[in-house]
């Protein structure tokens, strides 16, 4: 028995594998974005995510604000008319967002509503949301295009 433990013993001893010291693995992943995610349209129309460097995710109202101010990124464009006072007002209660935008609907495209909801729906879900969320967006005027989903249906 004792000399099948001393075998044992030189047979993993002698596996080839060198001792090493501590190795710097870099700094250690924190699941925090680099920047938040705003949907702008491209020239065929469609829908197209572009992430935005901020250095955090932020919030659903934060977001949307930056949607509503940022330049156009290259080879997209935005459906909503630039503010430079009050940003969107919103609301989050369970899985339904509502955002008061401080636009008319006559100053958002047709894939604008689509921008917010799917930009206000992206940063719920990045943000650990289980369900599906669904926005509602109202204008100035009071109205409202109704519950929608991302992507649009």
């Amino acid at each position: 028995m004792r000399r099948l433990i001393i075998l044992a013993a030189l047979v993993t001893a002698g596996c080839g594998i060198q001792p090493t010291g501590v190795l710097d693995g870099g700094e250690a992943p924190t699941g925090v974005a680099p920047g938040v995610t705003l949907y702008f349209v491209d020239g065929r129309g469609e829908l197209r995510p572009n992430l935005t460097e901020s250095g955090e995710l932020g919030d659903v109202a934060g977001a949307l604000d930056l949607l509503l101010r940022t330049s156009d990124p290259p080879g997209l464009r935005s459906d909503l008319r630039r503010v430079s006072s009050l940003g969107p007002k919103v609301t989050v209660a369970g899985d339904t967002i509502t955002v008061a935008l401080p636009l008319a609907p006559g100053e958002v495209g047709p894939r604008g509503v689509d921008q917010v909801t799917c930009t206000a729906a992206g940063v719920r879900r990045q943000a650990g949301a289980r369900e599906p969320v669904t926005v509602v967006v109202s204008f100035t005027d009071g109205s409202d295009g109704g519950p929608r989903t991302c992507p649009p249906r």
